[in-house]
């Protein structure tokens, strides 16, 4: 199992060096001050990848409880050593992803790029956005990449045509939100986080309405196709939740969204 540093100097497991330094500045976006996480809070990851956001909160946390969910083996088998390494007892991991219904479905697995992974293989469809998540990546990328500006623009497809390059099917095992929840025994969700690749809104149909009251925010990764960030925000306006949606700055010129989600709090 390949290591790396984070920017910080935190080391910890990967599959991709590059993608796990990438994953470390996308999770600090998370943590500005619309959410607010204290010790003792229980978090749900979804679309945990490696880790790094479970790990990242251990570190800054003396005490909190997170629940990660990755349904392919190979990426969860770092979540969990990133997990045992973060030293954080409560960091739980699950080799299983979250979705409406209970089942195994296929999930297109890409081992050069592994965030790219989902169920959905067609929002990588346009090479337009990829390209320009690419360039917006390499433009806001970590401090160390210091050689990101040598890299001249014709070689860009060659790196979009590497990181889908061997991709394959794999069988993965889904489980509804509302089953986890009951099974768990899990009283609150301080946050929900949910970064699983097209398969956003899915997960919040897998919600029953007795378990909306016990989720107080949300982080959400959208990838705006058929009208999807509109349906959510709708949904979570709905369910009483103020919101509010942040384009990364490497992302902007992409269809993906943040949505940070806070409940309002009613008083009688």
């Amino acid at each position: 199992m390949k290591k790396t540093n984070l920017i910080d100097g935190t080391l910890v497991n990967c599959i991709s060096s590059t993608e796990a330094q990438m994953l470390h500045e996308h999770i600090n976006g998370y943590l500005n001050d619309i959410v607010k996480i204290s010790d003792g809070d229980t978090v749900i990851d979804i679309g945990a990848n490696i880790g790094i956001f479970g790990f990242v909160l251990s570190k800054l946390f003396k005490k909190i409880t997170i629940h990660s969910f990755e349904p392919i083996n190979e990426i969860y088998s770092v979540l969990k050593a990133n997990s045992i390494l973060s030293k954080n007892g409560n960091f739980k991991v699950y080799s299983h992803g979250i979705s409406n219904e209970n089942h195994i479905i296929d999930f297109t697995y890409y081992p050069n790029s592994p965030a790219l992974s989902t169920s959905y293989p067609e929002i990588w469809n346009s090479e337009k956005d990829l390209m320009e998540a690419l360039k917006g990546n390499l433009k806001h990328s970590p401090k160390n990449w210091w050689w990101a500006k040598y890299i001249p623009s014709f070689i860009y497809p060659l790196i979009l045509k590497n990181l889908r390059r061997n991709s394959k099917k794999i069988k993965c095992e889904l489980k509804t939100l509302s089953y986890v929840i009951e099974k768990l025994q899990i009283e609150k969700i301080n946050l929900l986080k949910i970064d699983c690749e097209g398969n956003e809104l899915k997960v919040l149909e897998g919600l029953d309405g007795k378990n909306w009251p016990i989720i107080e925010q949300l982080i959400i990764e959208v990838h705006d196709i058929e009208n999807r960030l509109n349906i959510i925000l709708d949904l979570l306006k709905e369910k009483n939740y103020t919101v509010k949606v942040i384009k990364e700055p490497s992302l902007n010129k992409t269809n993906l969204h943040n949505i940070f989600a806070v409940k309002n709090i009613t008083t009688t």
